[in-house]
């Protein structure tokens, strides 16, 4: 007989808003304290202290607006968060600094979150949603020196940019993009060329959120509707269908594959948690504690795989943390 799922093993509370987005910092040298970043629909940024429970600064930096995105820069006293406010903003944490270091004007109304990567020591490329309807803009930071704009083909209408992510295979290789559009296309795109290399219709309706496994040359969608779409690129660069999973409930907010590239979780319109196992996709548990849609979830970067975490961010201004299947 299946085991019942676990309850979290603890919950976060003072938020005082819907929380949008987690990212852990936990893989620091010992005797670092693990963290976990959160944004608020109310504009705060929380840095929960994951020892204590508690929160060991708030930051304002996005006049009040929503923050649905927030990610270290090589190390916890770097902060990225993007915000209502149409900014992205750098921060400077060391020595108990909270402030904001240089920021960046999106002039994109959407809830497209902003997409990093560490292409050489100190050197960031971010992928961000343009002003313009349709595109993607390609930023390297700290410089903030424009790399391109991605513009689809003419009449190609995909509608706005939902989700976006930065890969490339090995460090030095080309950087790649993966966008998921509103009218439910996944597009590959070479940054250094500046043209799409691959389109796939993954869903009927907007692509909510996507996640890739540069490994296995696989990656997950999710939309409003109740249906997670699995594709694969081939060596042609073509993206594929690889496989759907019908859902028992419509919505999904945002899908994250666990670094170690065994599971996955998605956060669902349902108040649900759904944990899947990466290979087959057989779904794992369904975690139950939230009593509203879930906007987030995050695996933690511990170094030692038993204190792996799971949190998940919902409009219910709670924030779940769970341990499961740490020990795989």
């Amino acid at each position: 007989m299946a085991l019942p799922p676990p309850d979290p093993q603890f919950v976060l509370r003072g938020t005082s808003a819907a929380v949008h987005t987690l990212h852990f910092s936990c893989g620091g040298p010992e005797p670092d304290i693990p963290l976990l970043f959160s944004g608020s629909e109310n504009g705060f940024i929380h840095v929960w202290n994951l020892k204590t429970h508690r929160v060991d600064t708030a930051l304002d930096g996005h006049g009040r607006k929503s923050v649905y995105c927030v990610e270290t820069m090589g190390g916890k006293d770097r902060l990225l968060s993007q915000g209502r406010d149409q900014r992205i903003c750098l921060w400077d944490l060391a020595e108990g600094r909270t402030s904001v270091m240089d920021s960046v004007f999106t002039e994109h109304v959407g809830f497209c979150r902003c997409s990093l990567l560490k292409v050489a020591q100190g050197r960031w490329l971010m992928a961000m949603a343009a002003r313009s309807l349709e595109e993607v803009q390609i930023l390297e930071l700290p410089s903030k020196t424009s790399v391109c704009t991605l513009k689809p083909e003419v009449g190609a209408k995909l509608g706005m940019p939902m989700c976006l992510k930065l890969w490339q295979l090995s460090c030095g290789s080309q950087p790649v993009l993966l966008a998921g559009y509103e009218d439910g296309s996944v597009v590959l795109w070479n940054v250094s060329m500046g043209k799409a290399l691959s389109q796939l219709i993954c869903h009927q309706e907007p692509v909510m959120s996507l996640d890739f496994d540069s490994e296995k040359a696989k990656g997950i969608s999710g939309s409003s509707e109740k249906v997670l779409s699995i594709w694969s690129l081939n060596e042609q660069q073509n993206l594929q269908v690889y496989k759907t999973h019908e859902l028992v409930n419509a919505g999904i907010s945002d899908i994250t594959i666990r670094p170690d590239k065994k599971i996955l979780a998605t956060a669902g319109w349902d108040h649900r948690i759904r944990i899947f196992g990466w290979k087959k996709l057989k779904p794992l548990a369904v975690l139950d504690y939230h009593t509203a849609t879930i906007h987030c979830v995050s695996f933690s970067d511990h170094s030692s795989p038993r204190e792996r975490l799971l949190a998940a961010g919902s409009k219910d201004q709670r924030i779940s943390v769970w341990s499961i299947y740490a020990q795989t």
